[in-house]
């Protein structure tokens, strides 16, 4: 039996969890992945269900090859092909991952406004230099005008991106102007990101696009949208508002859980609610008020993509990724586990009816049956705040003797913002990516990787990404991660400098030069974009090539769950970047569909989508396709050394 639990997870802290999870009688996402089987035509995109005619299953034969005829008669009631049917649910599945971070950068814009027009007076600029940078960038005039004023243009502008309904978003000139022209042939530059959502979903309805190809360009468009529209406008103003990240030390996984202070779990994805949780937990009113109800004081841990938010910029320790959150209710030593948006299993209310832990929704947007609603107004945040957290202190004394807390912490480095990775690399006065230009022509880094993604039940917890990401930096590939990738390889110990021990010698040799561990960590989900920032970074220091699609570079999402991550991994396919995921892929029900995005792909973006479950396979994949980008750039080679003498110096000196 002990053998069996193990196949859930590498991580310890779980297995352990687990084991306790059964002992109390506790059914959650491990349990339910047993019993609860995937549908083998839905998990393929071989089943329609947007019509009242349907569902209507079109599963591909196995083992054969289909005639014209036969294909024929593998369509839908309204005679809907398969080519069709998968490209609709491959489609929509990327307009519910933009719509999802759209809607996050909709409500940063939001906070950012009213913090600027003083409505949100808790909530002030943190990072004027970048303020005024993104002011040059878009165009705002800056003169002798307060940063409130400056803001408020930002914002204005931005929240208007939203609703666009012509010309192009503003971030995409950004992007090397090769990638620009690439978007505008293909007729793949987003307008707005809220049009590109609903054309996506308009689309995909009974009746309307019935052209596979022509819904995947959508898919390209949509996914854009996203990378260069929502998730870059969330993380810009982030920054600006909250501080943009520098590397900072903390801990990671359920030991960071203390059994004498009240334990207040923040999980989800936005980061208002938790940046005035983490400033107000430090108040000496209510660290006496946790002492009175018993307590020593008041321990903040994050969870999910919101503790990448505030591990990045608060130090605050992170309990655990998406596939631990009822885990931590399992110890028995917690007080509220406080939620907004994504990533929320209903699953965590069933949990906690079987502890004395309070789910706390904060959204209007993302209620729960069995939590308790209070509602966190931008407005008034601080208060807000402290509501929130007094009832997890009133919840201190309820605690049973049930509790065990796993004796598994790891430490962690979290933090590489575009801007801190240019510092690091050349210093104040000359900060550049030349530095890993450099490294990588001259072959001591390999080329880079993207690591990033969700857990996933249906695999072993972490094993997938740890593997991946080990093969990859021993191969000497520098890798950057986001989301709950980054917290599968923090509790491996491959976020610490220490980790170049498992790197190759050239890449080991730069991370031990510079001082930085050799996968990186920068940031939550939405930070995927800081990726598309240091990619471009990469092209315009030169010697890379003249776009992002020349760059030795790879992606993948390996462990992937949410629909977020395929709108994720297109707008990185629709960059230029060869991605690829693991677990299970969407289009498998239709040749068609998965060759075009396999193969015809790259013809047309330059980036192409692969599939391979297998972590070792998919890292060698990665390797290769660095290695021929490096062939492309004529660096696969070692330049011989020449020690000139003074008759060559001369006649470099004439011509």
């Amino acid at each position: 039996m002990a053998e069996e639990k193990e196949t859930k997870s590498i991580d310890q802290a779980t297995i352990e969890m687990i084991e306790k999870a059964d002992q109390d009688g506790v059914r959650m996402v491990f349990s339910r992945a047993e019993t609860t089987k995937a549908c083998p035509i839905g998990v393929e995109g071989s089943c329609c269900s947007n019509c009242a005619m349907g569902p209507c299953r079109v599963p591909l034969p196995k083992g054969k090859e289909e005639t014209p005829e036969e294909k024929k008669k593998r369509a839908g009631v309204c005679g809907a092909t398969a080519e069709t049917i998968t490209a609709r649910n491959f489609l929509r599945k990327i307009a519910a991952g933009a719509a999802a971070h759209g809607d996050h950068g909709r409500r940063v814009a939001e906070a950012f406004l009213l913090a600027a027009n003083g409505e949100s007076p808790e909530f002030q600029i943190k990072d004027e230099q970048k303020l005024l940078q993104l002011a040059l960038d878009l165009g705002i005039d800056i003169g002798d005008r307060s940063n409130n004023e400056i803001a408020t243009d930002i914002g204005e502008t931005l929240i208007k991106e939203f609703g666009k309904q012509k010309g192009e978003l503003l971030f995409l000139k950004r992007a090397p102007l090769k990638r620009q022209e690439i978007w505008r042939e293909q007729g793949v530059a987003p307008r707005g990101i809220d049009r590109e959502v609903v054309e996506a979903m308009h689309r995909t309805h009974m009746g309307v696009d019935q052209d596979y190809q022509n819904l995947l360009h959508q898919g390209a468009r949509t996914a854009l949208a996203d990378g260069w529209g929502g998730s870059m406008i969330t993380t810009e103003l982030q920054d600006i508002l909250f501080g943009t990240p520098s590397p900072v030390f903390s801990q990671i996984n359920l030991g960071v859980l203390k059994p004498d202070e009240v334990n207040v779990i923040i999980h989800g994805h936005e980061p208002q609610l938790a940046e005035m949780v983490a400033v107000v937990a430090q108040d000496p009113e209510l660290v006496a008020y946790a002492k009175s109800k018993g307590a020593k004081g008041i321990n903040l841990a994050g969870m999910c993509c919101t503790a990448n938010e505030i591990l990045m910029r608060h130090g605050i320790p992170v309990a655990g990724d998406f596939l631990q959150q009822e885990l931590a209710i399992v110890t028995g030593a917690v007080e509220a586990m406080v939620v907004d948006v994504q990533c929320i299993m209903q699953g965590l209310a069933d949990v906690a009816s079987c502890f004395h832990t309070k789910i706390i929704t904060t959204d209007p947007r993302a209620k729960m049956e069995g939590a308790t609603h209070m509602e966190f107004n931008d407005r008034n945040a601080t208060e807000s705040a402290k509501v929130i957290l007094r009832a997890a202190i009133d919840n201190f004394p309820n605690r049973s003797q049930n509790v065990r807390i796993p004796d598994n912490r790891t430490g962690l480095i979290a933090g590489f913002s575009h801007e801190t990775i240019n510092y690091l690399l050349g210093g104040m006065f000359r900060a550049s990516y030349r530095p890993l230009n450099d490294n990588i022509i001259n072959g001591r880094i390999r080329g880079v990787a993207g690591v990033v993604g969700c857990s996933n039940a249906r695999v072993t917890h972490d094993d997938i990404h740890v593997t991946m990401v080990k093969e990859l930096i021993k191969s000497d590939v520098l890798v950057l991660q986001t989301g709950c990738a980054a917290m599968a390889c923090g509790k491996a110990g491959l976020l610490v400098p220490e980790a170049a021990k498992y790197a190759g010698e050239g890449l080991a040799s730069v991370c031990e030069a510079v001082g930085i561990p050799p996968v990186l960590h920068l940031g939550a989900c939405i930070d995927n974009s800081r990726i598309l920032i240091a990619a471009t970074a990469m092209v315009k220091d030169g010697g890379l090539g003249d776009d992002i699609s020349d760059l030795p570079a790879a992606g993948a999402a390996p462990e992937w769950m949410s629909e977020k991550a395929l709108t994720i991994g297109q707008y990185f396919v629709s960059s230029g970047v060869f991605t690829i995921f693991g677990v299970n892929w969407p289009t498998l029900g239709s040749k068609e569909v998965t060759d075009f995005l396999f193969k015809d792909m790259e013809k047309l973006y330059g980036g192409k989508w692969a599939f391979e479950p297998d972590p070792i396979q998919a890292a060698k994949l990665m390797i290769e396709h660095i290695d021929m980008k490096r062939k492309a750039l004529g660096i696969n080679k070692a330049r011989e050394r020449v020690l000139y003498d003074m008759e060559m110096r001369r006649e470099l000196e004439s011509v």
